[in-house]
């Protein structure tokens, strides 16, 4: 009898709760940069994951790991000088008023207590959220997502609303502004006349799980006006968009103009080690911390903020927001020239390192090409390099690498989609 294989074993002992990427799994046993290796020794263009923003393994951010675990590692009920020095660092790049931060391991935990804070600070239990979403695994935030089956039932203290996206839309972008922010509005009202009045709207501002859908100016600015009149807070959740992915801002939010009451972050901000976290007013913390004891034994801890400290240092030493801006304006016409060669590309959009390139089946009628999209997504594992699929129809190509991707991984990455499509 031969060996089981490790999918076999895999599914033995973890079950098929998380589904894997590809037709065909793949093992990888060692990283570096933009590269991912596996077990045969093939190497693999990452054009996917933002968890390690600053790359896999980078030198700089496992020294600083293993340095301080070397040294001390405890939680946070204790004084530590680069626990302090991390939150001061990290939260000077923020716009005033947003000055105090709350440690966290994961961007669940950090919605999940952004929820929180939100319903002590507002004194209301309404919920808004986007109707294609997902904000993390925990009860509420299953409560609330729109994006992936759960066994929770979707909130009655929660709405969802649909985002405008201007390659969908019809008429002209301020009128599918007014539709859309009268849908945030509607929301509100059925919130106050359900009596559990508004206490926030928690939002990607890049609506990553949504497509990367291109926004009528403007809207926004008028959503978050709405939610705070309802006396809410915006909670904007930076797990995909922030660290510099955009090129010209570190935030997400920051493209739009917009200063929330409450950011989110996740993943990339630990270069995939557990380090996440709220941010917000100082005051705001203190107040949710005089009726809530609010304590977590790994979040933010010396080798965490050791870690976060390093993946600053390195996006600013290497100058990785302005390598962003540069290496994202010639993928982006890249990608452009392949719309010029592909109909099956609808629209591409997105900026910095982060796209969507919308598949359709054909360009007048937009039908989605989700089918088309997963051939996509596996022949471009089988050439080497990993993309991802999103949206509703599951037909729009995910491009989110590492910001470390420089032009001439761009220009790989073109010419091999450019051959995948061409072999449709």
């Amino acid at each position: 009898m031969s060996e089981p294989t490790l999918l076999q074993r895999r599914y033995r002992v973890l079950g098929d709760q998380s589904p894997l990427f590809y037709d065909e799994p793949l093992e990888f046993v060692r990283g570096e940069g933009v590269w991912l290796h596996d077990r045969e020794g093939r190497r693999y263009l990452d054009a996917y994951n933002n968890v390690p923003c600053v790359g896999h393994c980078h030198p700089r951010v496992v020294a600083a790991m293993a340095r301080q675990a070397a040294t001390l590692n405890i939680h946070t009920r204790y004084l530590s000088e680069i626990v302090v020095e991390y939150a001061e660092r990290l939260t000077a790049t923020f716009a005033a008023p947003l000055d105090g931060l709350m440690y966290t391991c994961t961007g669940s935990e950090s919605n999940e207590l952004a929820l929180r804070m939100a319903r002590h600070l507002s004194g209301h239990a309404g919920i808004i959220v986007s109707d294609y979403n997902y904000h993390g695994n925990t009860t509420t935030l299953a409560a609330v997502t729109t994006a992936l089956p759960s066994s929770e039932p979707f909130s009655g203290h929660a709405r969802a609303v649909t985002i405008p996206n201007l390659y969908h839309a019809e008429g002209p972008a301020e009128a599918v502004a007014d539709r859309h922010v009268a849908q945030v509005a509607q929301a509100i009202d059925s919130l106050q006349r359900a009596g559990v009045g508004v206490a926030a709207m928690l939002i990607d501002t890049f609506f990553a799980n949504e497509g990367i859908p291109t926004l009528p100016a403007g809207y926004l600015e008028r959503v978050a006006r709405l939610v705070r009149e309802a006396g809410g807070l915006l909670v904007v959740d930076e797990v995909q968009s922030g660290f510099g992915r955009t090129g010209g801002h570190l935030w997400g939010h920051q493209a739009h103009g917009l200063v929330p009451d409450i950011v989110t972050l996740g993943k990339p901000m630990g270069n995939g080690f557990p380090l996440a976290g709220v941010v917000t007013r100082r005051d705001r913390i203190e107040d949710f911390g005089r009726a809530n004891l609010y304590f977590n034994t790994f979040g933010g801890s010396p080798v965490a903020a050791a870690v976060g400290l390093a993946v600053l240092d390195v996006i600013r030493d290497e100058g990785l927001q302005d390598s962003v801006q540069r290496v994202g304006a010639g993928l982006a016409a890249g990608l452009q020239r392949l719309a010029e060669r592909h109909a099956i590309i609808g629209d591409v959009r997105g900026r910095g390192l982060f796209y969507a390139v919308e598949l359709v089946r054909d360009r007048a009628t937009r039908e989605p090409a989700g089918a088309e999209a997963r051939q996509v997504a596996n022949r471009m594992r089988d050439r080497g390099i990993l993309i991802s699929r999103i949206g509703a129809a599951d037909n729009i190509l995910k491009i989110r690498p590492p910001l470390v991707f420089d032009d001439s991984h761009a220009a790989h990455f073109i010419d091999t989609l450019d051959g995948v499509l061409a072999g449709l």
